[in-house]
């Protein structure tokens, strides 16, 4: 138990399940920069998010670039499939090939670690919570968080960011 007495340095110090319910452990993506999402697929976002995350994905995942998507049914209930029926919607109608990982609470007591750990280093303009699906924090090669946008912040917006991180060598 003393292993998660530890106050986490970095994203790697998770490990989180993915959509079929496998272990992942974060530190994988060590070394990429990353992109990590809370998705919904009935959401009046889910289209445009995820054409411009395929699109960022695509363009940038040889480059050492990874989105992982974590499901979430805390906004109006507009993630309500089981995981298989989330992976259908994800890769059948959206055609994404990043990552989905299994469903998440993003705040509140249920809250994921992980995204406990991510709000704690980026809070929001109003307060730590996420407030909609498609929050978006991007996470520099060492595993920390450098920046978190807004919901209706569209992807091909980070593009730049995403750059200066992919460009940037390690400090």
């Amino acid at each position: 138990m003393a292993e998660t007495e530890q106050t986490p340095k970095s994203i790697y110090d998770f490990t989180v399940k993915d959509i079929r319910g496998n272990d992942v452990s974060l530190s994988e993506y060590n070394g990429k920069v990353v992109l990590i999402v809370n998705v919904a697929s009935k959401c009046g976002l889910t289209q445009s998010n995820y054409k411009e995350l395929n699109v960022l994905y695509e363009k940038y995942k040889d480059k050492g670039f990874e989105i992982l998507a974590f499901p979430c049914n805390q906004f109006a209930g507009q993630e309500p499939g089981n995981n298989e029926e989330i992976q259908d919607v994800v890769c059948t109608r959206f055609k994404a090939e990043f990552p989905i990982f299994d469903k998440v609470e993003v705040n509140g007591k249920e809250a994921a670690p992980l995204y406990k750990f991510l709000k704690a280093q980026k809070g929001g303009i109003f307060g730590d919570g996420i407030k909609w699906n498609f929050t978006k924090f991007l996470v520099n090669k060492e595993g920390k968080v450098v920046e978190r946008y807004a919901p209706t912040t569209a992807p091909l917006k980070i593009e730049k960011d995403i750059q200066n991180l992919l460009g940037a060598s390690t400090s």
